[in-house]
C-alpha cells in the first residue's frame, strides 16, 4: 500500500521546443501552449483534488513560470516554492542551441539518439567560444548555488544529473515527503528522467525509451522505503499523452526534405 505520493512535471513548452534546439541551460521562456499545458494542469490536479505542500524547481524560468501557472490553477498560489541548480535540464554542452532534426541529418539520427537519450554519454563541453557561454556562465542566478560558478559543469551526461540531482533528492526533498508533506517537482525532461531512473530503478539501458512530454503531471505512489508500489501514472488524456511522448520523440528525426 502506497504511503506517499510525489508528482513530477516536465514543465510546459519551451520556446525553443518549438525550434527544436537543444535549451539546456539557457533560459527560455515558456511559449504560449507551454502556458496553456502549464493551466491546464494545474486545472487537471484541482479537479482530482490534489494539494500540495512544498513545489521545488529547477533555476530556469520555464521550470519557475510553470510551477507558478500550475499553483495558481490549483488556487494554491501561497505554496512555498524552493529553487535549485540541482534541479537543471541537463547541461548539454557544446550542442546547446542547435537544431536536433539538423543534426540527425547530419550526424544521423541514431547518433542523435545517443546525446539526447544514453545515459552514460557526455556530449562536447562548452567552452568560452560558444555563443551561450557567458550569457550562461555571467547569469547571477549561478552565484547562489551551492558550489562555486567555476565548479558548475560544462556538459553533462544523464548520469552526471543524477550524481548532481541526489544529494539533493536525498537531504532536501526526501526529509520533507518523509514527514508527509505533499511535494511537486517541477523540472526537465532529463532531471524527471533520472530522478524516475533512480525512484524505479530503470537499467542503463532501458531509461533511453524513457520519454516525458511537456506540462503532463506524473504520480508515483511509494511504500515508506520510496519505492513504487505500481506503475508511474502520466495523468490526463491518454491519447493526447501518446501523441505528446511521438512528438518529443519525433524531435531526434532527420528532416525529410520535398521534392
Amino acid at each position: 500500500m502506497a504511503k506517499y505520493k510525489l508528482f513530477l512535471l516536465r514543465h510546459g513548452e519551451g520556446a525553443w521546443n518549438i525550434e527544436n534546439r537543444f535549451c539546456s541551460w539557457v533560459d527560455q521562456k515558456l511559449s504560449e501552449d507551454g502556458v496553456k499545458e502549464a493551466r491546464e494542469c494545474g486545472r487537471l490536479l484541482r479537479e482530482h483534488g490534489y494539494q500540495f505542500d512544498r513545489v521545488f524547481t529547477s533555476l530556469l524560468s520555464r521550470s519557475i513560470h510553470t510551477a507558478w501557472l500550475v499553483l495558481e490553477a490549483m488556487g494554491q498560489e501561497w505554496v512555498p516554492v524552493v529553487k535549485s541548480w540541482r534541479l537543471n535540464e541537463r547541461h548539454y554542452g557544446a550542442l546547446i542551441g542547435l537544431n536536433r532534426a539538423e543534426m540527425a541529418l547530419n550526424h544521423g539520427e541514431a547518433q542523435v539518439k545517443i546525446w539526447r537519450r544514453s545515459y552514460d554519454v557526455t556530449p562536447p563541453p562548452i567552452d568560452e567560444s560558444h555563443p551561450y557561454f557567458f550569457e550562461i556562465y555571467n547569469d547571477r542566478r549561478y552565484s547562489t548555488c551551492d558550489v562555486p560558478k567555476e565548479d558548475l559543469p560544462r556538459s553533462e551526461s544523464l548520469k552526471e544529473v543524477l550524481d548532481r540531482l541526489l544529494p539533493y533528492w536525498e537531504n532536501v526533498i526526501v526529509p520533507e515527503i518523509k514527514r508527509g508533506q505533499a511535494v511537486l517537482i517541477s523540472a526537465h525532461g532529463n532531471s524527471c528522467r533520472a530522478l524516475l531512473k533512480h525512484i524505479e530503478g530503470i537499467s542503463d539501458t532501458d531509461i533511453v525509451g524513457v520519454t516525458l512530454p511537456t506540462g503532463i503531471p506524473i504520480l508515483l505512489e511509494l511504500d515508506e522505503d520510496l519505492r513504487p508500489v505500481r506503475p508511474r501514472q502520466l495523468l490526463g488524456d491518454q491519447e493526447k499523452i501518446q501523441a505528446a511522448i511521438k512528438k518529443v520523440e519525433d524531435q531526434g528525426k532527420a528532416k525529410q526534405t520535398g521534392k
